[in-house]
């Protein structure tokens, strides 16, 4: 146990930050972890990236990239300069001037936080924390959780005080996997513990990142990132109802989103599809509404959105059993292949992808299923989901063979067009095939 020093301020921390000898250790090194790290390496910082995977840690101690967007020639230089090396011993931390905590914070079966790798994370940490040191939390969670659940952990197990002996802050991450956008570029909100523990972490973000935004608390740093993805998932679920709604009344919701969107003002255009994906976007409302009932409060609007796209894989699956039936066959028993299983174009990213319970209704519904996607050669395993496929080569005869083909995941590699001249039906819940002009009769919208 280490003995607790006087009140620090964070002048040796500033310090480090400025002279570019400050060391950052980063937890997690999955979608959010490894950009950051990189990101602090590029910045001219040393990074340490520790993560329970053993493969991980080894790829990057390799100089190579396990993300499809994240270039393995940034790794190895990051690596090669010094600047970047990789562990599963969280002893290392003890050298590292600031941890930054990027693990995932899933939902339970039960659609309920799951805080359990902050949880371990945090009692993994806490006995190689010093004085002096910065804590910053970047997983996505609801208002309160640093200081509620995090706080604790690290004081106890370290025997020191959060604002006294250390800086504690919640910095949101704001990855975008597949977009381009450089990850420094993206403006950093950051909430401490304290005033002291804003200015720490300030710094640091300060020295990789273009813009830092501070704001008044680690619980409005939290909150923020839950209004963001709020607002995008309660926006996707209204096209979400209107594609549903259009359907029945004979319209293209693609149309009437294209019409709408030459509007100047006042409107900002969503697109429909199977459902949401990512880690954020399908979760974070859920977040939200389990903190609100602790206040008494029902948060109505969102849980209904929740709902809405939650379903909507289901619709999808409804739309290709009534295609097949217009043509004779039934769905019990055909040949289904699934174009895209990753969340979302161009990404090798899994983490609930509406694809996977797409698949699953399928195989429930009596469907012989096989996928193709050019980012994910075979379906990891995943905590409620046990695909065990890989995928199959796009060929004519995969085409040919199937009685529809559903494009779930509208990767820009796949060429649609052969794809609709060679199938015998498409079910399109992507619009990827918009451009296609021969065998239209072929495409059936879901």
């Amino acid at each position: 146990m280490i003995e607790p020093s006087a009140t620090p301020q964070p002048t040796s921390l500033l310090a480090r930050v400025a002279d570019r000898s400050a060391r950052v250790a980063v937890v997690g090194l999955g979608y959010v972890g490894l950009p950051l790290a990189l990101t602090f390496s590029s910045r001219g910082l040393r990074a340490l990236g520790v993560d329970v995977d053993p493969a991980k840690a080894r790829a990057i101690s390799q100089g190579r990239s396990y993300i499809k967007h994240v270039e393995g020639a940034a790794v190895a230089e990051a690596v090669s300069s010094g600047r970047l090396q990789a562990t599963i011993d969280f002893s290392g931390v003890a050298d590292c001037d600031a941890a930054i905590v990027c693990v995932p914070t899933p939902l339970t079966r039960e659609r309920e936080p799951d805080l359990s790798f902050v949880i371990s994370t945090g009692e993994a940490l806490a006995p190689w924390l010093r004085p002096g040191q910065l804590v910053v939390l970047e997983s996505t969670t609801w208002p309160g959780t640093t200081e509620e659940v995090l706080l604790p952990i690290l004081e106890r197990g370290s025997g020191l005080t959060a604002g006294k002996d250390f800086f504690l802050a919640f910095s949101p991450e704001r990855e975008d996997p597949g977009s381009g956008v450089a990850t420094r570029t993206i403006p950093k909100i950051v909430g401490g513990h304290t005033p002291a523990c804003l200015e720490a972490a300030l710094a640091l973000y300060g020295a990789a990142f273009d813009r830092v935004v501070p704001v008044s608390s680690t619980r409005v740093a939290e909150m923020t990132k839950l209004l963001e993805n709020v607002f995008r998932g309660v926006n996707i679920a209204l096209v979400n109802e209107l594609k549903m709604l259009c359907h029945r009344m004979g319209l293209d919701v693609d149309e009437v989103i294209d019409a709408a969107s030459t509007k100047p003002f006042g409107f900002m255009p969503f697109r429909p599809g199977p459902g949401l994906g990512g880690h954020c976007i399908p979760i974070d409302p859920f977040y939200l509404t389990w903190k609100a009932r602790q206040f008494e409060f029902q948060t109505k609007f969102i849980e209904l959105a929740g709902e809405i796209n939650v379903e909507m894989p289901r619709y999808v699956v409804q739309r290709a059993m009534e295609a097949l039936n217009a043509r004779g066959k039934a769905m019990n028993g055909a040949r289904v292949l699934v174009l895209g299983i990753a969340y979302k174009k161009d990404v090798d990213d899994m983490r609930e992808s509406p694809a996977v319970r797409i698949i699953e209704l399928l195989h429930e519904r009596g469907a012989q299923v096989v996928y193709h996607d050019p980012y994910v050669p075979r379906v990891p395993r995943m905590r409620q989901h046990h695909l065990d496929m890989v995928s199959v080569p796009l060929s004519d005869e995969a085409l040919e063979s199937a009685d529809a083909v559903l494009v779930a995941t509208d990767h820009s590699s796949i060429d649609y067009a052969r794809v609709v001249e060679r199938a015998r039906l498409v079910v399109d819940a992507r619009n990827a095939c918009r451009a296609v002009k021969a065998g239209r009769e072929k495409i059936v919208k879901a």
